[in-house]
This record gives structure tokens, C-alpha cells and sequence, in this order.
């Protein structure tokens, strides 16, 4: 990436600058479940709601300062619905619904990462929840404006690298900064609003963060590998071979910290944005480089050519990964007066990825991704009830890995899509049509591949809402169609990160999926509820599991094409029980479980996150907030063929927010300690759980200020 020296140069500059964080006031706590806010959807300003066809979880103000970690799928878990792959703390993308991989899209302002994130779970998403003012988690079928292939739903992470507004003062400061004890994390983020004249904003930002190791509670391996490691090791002392013997027991008796898990994060951005009553335009240039260790699965050696040609069984050094993107964006509105369309917007993103897999000190594998991705949106005005949106989106992205296992070849993505989502007022009732044609064409010269493929997507969502009622019940019902990946077409190596080797299939036909939600809402002042059933019925559903073989001396994870059935429910409740001194007492919860299985007797779907029930309680204040909270994770013995049950675990945490200046003055300082009891705990749906556990007890400070 030498060709980019002068911009990694001047994105390095931005690091010097006084911290700030974009992010300022404080939650508002109703919509659809606790974590909601009424603010105007930013990814859909045409919409008043995305409520229609979707629900939305918002994460913003003291909580997202709370929540915040290196990697946005840790920052979200505790929304209704969501899990993490929780691969490494370097490397952790959201799981919604059960759904992970490129069934969830994860974006930036409305365009995706463009990075190798979706392509593998040890791949970190190059979007630093540092720098986040805001989070949506966007759910059920109106994420069809953002991708056919996002049928589990999409993360919108919104930042301030582009400005949307003027600031009244001569400068905006936003800066956040904290320590976590459970790895020695320390981090600070910032940004830097400018007016430069009364339409033009200079906008500039940068983040930097450091972690040790993990600790955690008890021993490393879950305790059937844990066994397996142990019983091995037996083996080989009874076969004399006394050095293997010890290394395999030592590997099984790790506890306290996970090795080889420490990171570094440094970001910076800067843009400019022209603001004026007949539109805006703004761009900006931003910068992302992490490193950060992959923790090593027990018994993965594998083969390594020799100089003659054959093979033989190396010792391999821990497995790093050095991650660098550059990016620039662009965002433009222009408005169209009171004719039909009210306006037209564009949003663009290009970007230039590069990541590098060491095995110690030597170089793995390679991986570039260059990439753009640009949207176009026609916006309807309000005529008798009736509004929408048309538009147009396009992505063009080379991917290519070089090196000796490199499990994927080169390779190209292009697609086009159109889409439309029109909504008609009816009084009590609100109807809302959406549809989505994408066309996608992958080729990789290498192998003599090249496919398109046609999908078609389309949705339809009825709501009723009583007069002068908080209560709104609905039906959602979709249809959504995706192109297999590139990496569950051509996949065919080993790859040391995962440490696993994963085999694709170019014969896959497109994924088709019906589904169907039935919601209730309820939204009073001091009540919120939210229940949601939800079902899909996949045809030809691709998916990645354990083959029990081994090849190069690593495991053989294979992706298949079956049939199959997702069904489940997300609930959250918020209620005031209470108000004296100044406080409101509230008791809120939020549960979800999610039952997957691949039809005609193939079992469960792998890696299915298990009923979770999370409940707190919390006083608040203009000064103070108090929080206790408990979350009980029930054990998954639903598991696929060489796949293993994980243990159930309860964790407790509990925060403490001051605001020294009051509820506007723009300082909150918050202590929490999570995992309370230094539980050992694991996610369902990590790759790699079995080597793999949460943190330990995590005593955690922060401070956030606004000015």
C-alpha cells in the first residue's frame, strides 16, 4: 500500500489533536425496548419510524460509553437479540437473531465496512466504536433498503466524520476515555467540530487503544476439550514420548489468561461538509490499523511444504494479525422543492483494505480488499398519507489473498440493486410495501470462475395503532433472496487463523428465505414493552460446519446447502416503579431465544445462541444513575454433528454514572464492574469457544465530555 504513504501519513496526523469522543447528552430511554430512543432513524431520514417493518435497537448517550469495546459485536450484546461471534477480543462482529456472517451487514452511515470482515470470523470490522456517537441495530425486513442478502438484519454505526450540522459555538469538543482491569485496557477517542463560515464545517477525529491479554476465571479449554487435551496427553506418556506429554498437559492446565490475545487500535479521520437551505455535500478521508493476537486452537499444526516437495509438521509461532484501511467517503443531499420527489441523496464509500496473518515472525497470508460501494435515493413527498423512497445501489469490490494458504482465490464482486419502500398512513392503520431486485456477478480468473446471479426480494408489513393508545400490534411478512459469497463458492485451503481448513462449493444456488413476524409494542410514559415472534423458512440455506476429517493436519469445515427453519422471540420491558428524591426507580428486562434446525433430519444449524434473559434495576437522576443488572445464559445442547454443548452462566454487573454538571452539562464520569463474580463463560455462537472464554471479572472506568 505504498501508493497510499501521503494519506496514511496525514491520517497519523490526526492523533496529536486534544481527544474527543462525538457524543453528547444522554439517552432517552422509550421506543420499542429499553435501549430505544424516538429519534429519527438516521440510515432512512425519510421515514419518521423504521417501526413498520422493523424494529429498531438504538445505543447511544452513557450507555454506549459503557458498553463500549474493541469490537463493535461486544459492544452490542446486551440489545434484545443479539449475540457476538466473540472469535478474539481483536476480532468480534454481531450476531442477530442467530444469523451471523454475510447475512448481517454491517455499516457504517448507511454503507458497509468494506473490509474482509464478512469474509472469515477472525477478520476484525474496521469500524471503531470509539469514534461511534450513535448505533442502530436494524431488525426484520426493511433492511432490504441496505441489502437482500442482510435476512438477519443490520448494525449502522454513526459517526460524525461527515458532519450533518452547523455547531453554534466557535468549536465543538466530544472526548471519552477509560480503563478496563480485565485486560489492561486503556483507550481514548475524540473529535473536533469547526464552523468555518455559516455553511461550511471542518470536522476532525481520532481514537487510540491498547489491551494485554485477557484474564479470565477458571482454565482456558471448555472441559470436554479440556478432557480430550488431557487424555491425549496420557497417550503419549504411555508411548514414552515424555516432552509431547508434558506440552499437551500444560496446554490443558492454562488458566487465568488467554495468551496471545492482546491488541492495538489507533483510528483517525478528518472531513469538511457544506450545510446550506438548498442541500449539502461533504467528504471525508479516515484511517484504521489494528493489530491483535489470535488465540491458538489445541492440536492445530499442520503441514508445511518441505524443500523437496513433501511435507512435514512444523512448530508454529502465535498467530498475529496486522490490519490497515484507508477510506474515503462522500455524502450529498440535494433538495428537490414540492414537486414529487422531495429530494435526492448520495452516499459513497471507497476503500483500500490490506491485512496481514503472521505465524510468529513470519508472513502467512496477505489479504486485500479494494473496494467502492455508493447508493442513490430518490425521496418522495408526503402526498395524502403517502411517502417512500426509490433508489439505486452499487458495489464493486477485489478481493486477493496471496500467500501459501491463501484459502480463497482472487477474486471480484460486482452488484447492482434497485429498491423502493412505500408506506401509506391509513389513520389507525399504516401499510408498507418494500422490494429489491440485486444482480451480483462473481469471477476469479484463477480458478476459471464466473457466475451472476438474479435475487429478488420484496416484503410487506401491516400495523395498527388505536386511537389515543400506546399500543401498536403488526405483521410483518418477507421474502429474501441472497447470492452465495465468494467464500462459500470457492473456499478451498487452509487458513491459519481460524486455524481450520475450509472447503466452499461453486455449484450453490441462490438462498431463499420466507418470513413472517408478529409484534406487539406498547409505549406509555413510564412503560415500554416489546414482543416479537418471528420465523423463517429457508430454501437452499448455506451454512459452515465440522466434517469430522482433517486435512493438512487441521479440521475440515465444509459449507452445505440444505433446507431450513429459524424461528424465535425477543421481548424487552421497561417500567417506573418509582419516583422519590429526585429519582426514578426502573425495572427493565430484556429475553430472546432463537431455534434453528436443518430440515429432512440434518439437525441442529451450528453455532445457535441459546435462551438468554438479561433484568436490572436502576435509579436515575439528573446527577446520578445506579444500575444493577443480572444475565443468565441457559446451556446449548443443541448442537450439530462434531459440534460442542456449551455450559450455561449467570454474570452480574453493576455501574454508577455522575454528571457533576448536571443532566446538559456535558461531563459524565462511570464506574462499572461486570462479571462480578469472575464466572467462566462462553458464547454459543463463538467459532471458537471451546479455547475461547469471556473476560473475567472487569472493573471498568470512564470519563466522556462534551463541550
Amino acid at each position: 500500500m505504498s501508493h497510499h504513504k501521503f494519506l496514511t501519513s496525514a491520517a497519523l496526523l490526526l492523533l496529536p489533536v486534544s481527544p474527543a469522543f462525538a457524543q453528547s447528552g444522554q439517552q432517552t430511554e422509550t421506543g420499542d425496548d429499553f435501549h430505544n430512543d424516538d429519534a429519527i432513524v438516521v440510515t432512512a431520514p425519510y421515514l419518521d419510524r423504521l417501526d413498520i417493518l422493523a424494529g429498531t435497537s438504538v445505543l447511544t448517550g452513557d450507555q454506549l460509553t459503557n458498553d463500549l469495546r474493541g469490537q463493535i459485536g461486544d459492544s452490542l450484546t446486551k440489545l434484545p437479540g443479539v449475540s457476538s461471534t466473540s472469535f478474539a477480543p481483536g476480532s468480534s462482529r454481531p450476531v442477530l437473531r442467530g444469523f451471523q456472517g454475510p447475512r448481517i451487514r454491517v455499516l457504517t452511515d448507511g454503507i458497509g465496512a468494506l473490509d474482509a470482515s464478512n469474509t472469515s470470523v477472525d477478520h476484525a470490522v474496521t469500524i471503531d466504536p470509539l469514534t461511534a456517537q450513535r448505533i442502530e441495530v436494524l431488525r426484520g425486513p426493511a433492511v432490504l433498503l441496505f441489502g437482500g442478502d442482510a435476512i438477519g438484519g443490520a448494525v449502522n454505526v454513526i459517526d460524525k466524520r461527515i458532519p450533518r450540522d452547523v455547531p453554534d459555538e466557535a468549536f465543538h469538543l466530544d472526548a471519552v476515555g477509560g480503563f478496563g482491569s480485565a485486560a489492561d485496557d486503556y483507550s481514548i477517542g475524540g473529535s473536533l467540530d469547526v464552523p468555518l463560515t455559516d455553511t461550511l464545517v471542518f470536522h476532525i477525529n481520532g481514537a487510540y487503544r491498547d489491551t494485554d491479554d485477557v484474564d479470565i476465571s477458571g482454565f482456558v479449554l471448555a472441559p470436554e476439550l479440556r478432557a480430550d487435551v488431557l487424555a491425549q496427553a496420557a497417550e503419549e506418556t504411555e508411548e514414552g514420548n515424555l516432552d509431547e506429554a508434558e506440552e499437551l498437559t500444560e496446554t490443558a492446565n492454562q488458566r487465568g489468561t488467554i495468551a496471545n490475545t492482546a491488541s492495538r487500535t489507533i483510528s483517525g479521520a478528518t472531513g469538511l461538509a457544506y450545510i446550506g437551505e438548498g442541500g449539502n455535500i461533504g467528504f471525508s478521508v479516515s484511517y484504521y490499523d489494528t493489530e491483535y493476537g489470535v488465540p491458538g486452537r489445541p492440536g492445530a499444526e499442520h503441514a508445511h511444504g518441505d524443500e523437496d516437495g513433501g511435507e512435514e509438521e512444523e512448530e508454529e509461532g502465535p498467530v498475529t494479525i496486522d490490519l490497515e484501511q484507508i477510506r474515503a467517503d462522500l455524502r450529498a443531499g440535494v433538495n428537490l422543492g414540492d414537486g414529487f420527489f422531495e429530494s435526492l441523496n448520495l452516499r459513497a464509500g471507497y476503500s483500500d483494505y490490506e491485512h496481514t496473518e503472521f505465524e510468529g515472525d513470519e508472513v502467512g497470508t496477505v489479504f486485500t480488499v479494494e473496494g467502492i460501494e455508493a447508493r442513490a435515493e430518490l425521496v418522495q413527498n408526503e402526498r395524502n398519507g403517502w411517502r417512500g423512497v426509490i433508489g439505486t445501489q452499487l458495489l464493486v469490490r477485489d478481493f486477493n489473498a496471496i500467500g501459501a494458504e491463501a484459502f480463497v482465490p482472487k477474486n471480484s464482486v460486482e452488484s447492482v440493486a434497485l429498491f423502493t419502500i412505500q408506506e401509506i398512513d391509513l389513520g389507525n392503520f399504516e401499510v408498507e410495501v418494500a422490494g429489491r431486485f440485486d444482480n451480483t456477478d462473481i469471477s476469479s480468473n484463477i480458478v476459471n470462475f464466473d457466475r451472476s446471479f438474479d435475487s429478488l426480494s420484496g416484503a410487506l408489513g401491516f400495523a395498527y395503532a388505536p386511537d389515543d393508545s400506546p399500543l401498536k400490534i403488526g405483521v410483518n411478512l418477507s421474502r429474501s433472496e441472497r447470492a452465495p459469497s465468494p467464500e462459500e463458492l470457492l473456499s478451498n485451503g487452509p487458513h491459519i487463523a481460524t486455524q481450520a481448513f475450509e472447503i466452499g462449493n461453486p455449484n450453490f444456488s441462490t438462498e431463499k428465505s420466507w418470513g413472517g413476524e408478529l409484534y406487539a409494542r406498547w409505549n406509555s410514559e413510564d412503560i415500554q414493552l416489546s414482543a416479537t415472534v418471528y420465523a423463517n423458512i429457508f430454501d437452499d440455506y448455506i451454512f459452515e460446519t465440522a466434517t469430522g476429517e482433517e486435512e493438512d493436519g487441521l479440521p475440515v469445515f465444509q459449507f452445505f446447502q440444505e433446507d431450513a427453519t429459524y424461528y424465535g422471540v425477543e421481548a424487552s420491558a421497561s417500567f417506573v416503579v418509582a419516583r422519590a428524591g429526585g429519582f426514578e426507580f426502573v425495572t427493565d428486562g430484556v429475553a430472546d431465544y432463537v431455534r434453528a434446525k436443518i430440515r429432512d433430519g440434518g439437525g441442529p444449524v451450528p453455532r445457535i445462541p441459546p435462551l438468554r434473559l438479561l433484568g436490572g434495576i436502576s435509579a436515575q437522576s439528573d446527577a446520578v444513575d445506579l444500575r444493577a443488572e443480572l444475565e443468565w445464559s441457559d446451556s446449548q445442547d443443541r448442537v450439530s454433528t462434531f459440534e460442542t454443548p456449551t455450559d450455561s452462566f449467570t454474570m452480574v454487573n453493576a455501574s454508577a454514572a455522575w454528571r457533576p454538571l448536571g443532566k446538559e452539562g456535558g461531563v459524565t464520569l462511570i464506574a462499572s464492574a461486570n462479571n462480578i463474580f469472575d464466572v467462566n463463560a462462553r458464547r454459543h455462537a463463538s467459532f471458537t469457544k471451546d479455547f475461547v472464554p469471556l473476560a473475567g471479572r472487569d472493573i471498568r472506568i470512564s470519563a466522556k465530555f462534551s463541550f
